[in-house]
């Protein structure tokens, strides 16, 4: 039992504590008046010290910003910076994208995006280095030894080295991989001595060869397994090709040819960052393909796609739209009317010389609705070994028709000439385009002013065309041949070229002449620009006094985009349309903010 005394401590001690915690909390009430509740004045004042700085820093900023898009006017400006995707439209169909095989406009872009060659050509159309650092050629003009550049690979990483060049031309010289350019290689020999070499021996010496160098080249570590007779239809060549070029890829997507418009493949691509001419500005390109031009403008009003490439015409209200920009990028190339020397009434070198003669080029060209640059006879305008004496003819219709009465070829009622029961009348084989709808219509005219009726033969069908141009299925010919930047045109002119035995069979007039054979033959061989130009001399006289062909124009190729022109893209002589291509690397499209 607790005591009493016991019980009395403990109520003691109890009213102690409680005490000592009354005081505590009136002594924490007494504080939290004096330091709070008594600053609270003084807190508000601080708060707008506080605010007032804030909003001051505020404004400083704005107005520093204001001022530096103010003065950005200075300094900066608008201007086509790197990134985005590119499509484009063209016309013609997908079939292979192996360089060795692609011989179609669009397998020639998707080519020359995807694949590299050991040279390509610069917006001077000067040939220049793309795998290849350059090249040496020994004093007998028939060895030529090419250097590759450093750390070049290929779209999967792999090293690309002279093995990969060696077994691309090694493909191209096999029969059974059955290449377009295998008449071009054969008696060359290949080999790759070392990593980075790699020499080229000819049969003979040949001044234009190094042109021949552009052609892409195909992975060995790839390919080399396949065997030669398997390659062209290999499905590297449409399911994932890979290359060494500005692009990689990405995906092919085929349309429905039941569904109006749309577009009969689309092949998607992708910078190559470790491409050896620097990564492209572009993120990407996409290639839009269609059957018909008319598929082609409909995709572009509809702004499906940037650009239209292949279009053998642009209509003038789409020129006439200022948002649109035209490129005319004139060609290395000639449009002539061939006249097949070897049989018929073209055998007559009088009636040759009478349809020249009543060519009235000016008039004739004129007719197209765009500028091009005429041609004079078979070298170009300013070609090495062109010579301005050495032109054809200019119109004179006097003369055609004294030719043709000295010819005894008389006119008859309906004013076409005849002799020996004979009307002056012959054949012209032409692609149906609207061009050449126009051209020959005047062409028909100016020949009828003479005395000769010509009577148009129009294929409307590409494929169709091709094959009575390698058959030689016709009188007369209109048509257009690559010449390049090098005078040599051995496989249009020289006899062996028109024999059917021939692998390229480009002659297509059929002309023979010995002292024409002579010298081609011989200025091709020659290293020294002064002795071709000599030769050259000869060719043109025999070429000249013979009137093997009317020679036209250089056509150009279209190129029409959305927006004005390409930021990279300049408008220069081209060899082939999809030469444009060797600047993609620098072409622009978006817009934004650049240093001045």
């Amino acid at each position: 039992m607790v005591s009493r005394a016991t019980k009395l401590r403990f109520r003691r001690g109890f009213r102690h504590r409680q005490q000592q915690v009354e005081k505590a909390a009136l002594f924490a009430e007494y504080e939290f008046e004096k330091k709070v509740i008594g600053k609270l004045g003084k807190f508000r004042a601080v708060r707008k010290f506080v605010a007032s700085w804030v909003l001051l820093v505020m404004a400083l900023i704005a107005i520093i910003s204001a001022q530096t898009l103010g003065l950005s006017q200075y300094y900066l400006k608008q201007g086509a910076v790197s990134g985005g995707v590119y499509n484009e439209g063209m016309v013609g169909t997908f079939s292979n994208a192996n360089p060795i095989y692609a011989v179609g406009a669009v397998d020639t872009s998707v080519s020359r995006l995807l694949f590299a060659g050991l040279f390509r050509y610069d917006d001077q159309n000067a040939l220049v280095g793309d795998l290849a650092s350059g090249y040496t050629v020994d004093e007998s003009g028939r060895t030529y030894t090419v250097q590759l550049k450093n750390n070049l690979t290929w779209h999967d990483g792999t090293r690309l080295t002279a093995k990969d060049v060696a077994y691309t031309f090694a493909v191209i010289q096999n029969p059974d991989a059955r290449s377009p350019l295998f008449g071009s290689w054969q008696g060359i020999q290949v080999t790759a001595p070392a990593e980075r070499t790699v020499v080229f021996t000819l049969p003979n010496a040949l001044a234009a060869f190094p042109y021949s160098l552009t052609t892409g080249i195909i992975p060995a570590h790839i390919l080399g397994s396949v065997a030669p007779q398997s390659l062209r239809a290999h499905s590297f060549n449409t399911a994932m090709p890979i290359g060494a070029g500005p692009f990689s890829w990405s995906a092919l997507q085929l349309g429905d040819a039941s569904t109006p418009n749309e577009a009969s493949a689309i092949l998607s691509f992708k910078a190559f960052e470790e491409y050896n001419g620097g990564r492209p500005r572009l993120d990407g390109f996409v290639l839009h393909t269609y059957d018909a031009s008319a598929k082609l403008l409909a995709a572009y009003n509809r702004r499906t796609v940037e650009a239209a490439a292949g279009l053998q015409e642009i209509p003038q209200e789409v020129r006439l739209d200022r948002s649109n920009h035209v490129y005319e990028f004139p060609t290395t190339a000639a449009v002539m009317v061939f006249f097949k020397t070897s049989e018929g009434l073209l055998a007559d070198l009088a009636i040759r010389k009478a349809l020249v003669l009543a060519a009235n080029k000016p008039a004739l060209l004129t007719q197209l609705g765009q500028f091009v640059q005429p041609v004079h006879g078979p070298l170009l305008t300013g070609q090495l070994g062109y010579d301005s004496s050495q032109e054809q003819p200019k119109y004179n219709r006097a003369e055609a028709e004294k030719a043709l009465q000295d010819a005894g070829w008389v006119r008859g009622s309906d004013g076409i000439r005849g002799k020996d029961n004979q009307k002056l009348s012959f054949q012209l084989l032409a692609e149906d385009t609207s061009a050449n709808r126009t051209l020959l219509a005047e062409l028909k005219t100016q020949w009828r002013a003479i005395g000769v009726e010509m009577q148009p033969s129009w294929q409307q069908n590409s494929a169709d065309m091709q094959g009575a141009v390698e058959t030689h299925g016709y009188t007369s010919l209109l048509y257009g041949i690559g010449i390049g930047p090098d005078p040599d045109v051995y496989v249009y002119w020289d006899s062996t070229q028109a024999d059917p035995r021939s692998a390229s069979r480009l002659n297509f007039s059929e002309y023979k002449s010995a002292a024409a054979d002579t010298a081609l033959e011989s200025a091709r061989t020659r290293s020294d620009d002064a002795v071709r130009v000599t030769k050259y001399q000869a060719f043109l006289k025999a070429w000249q006094a013979d009137y093997p062909a009317l020679a036209l124009y250089q056509p150009n190729a279209l190129y029409l985009t959305r927006g004005g022109a390409i930021d990279g893209l300049v408008e220069h002589e081209l060899n082939a349309d999809a030469d444009r291509y060797y600047s993609v690397t620098a072409w622009a499209v978006k817009r934004g903010y650049i240093p001045k």
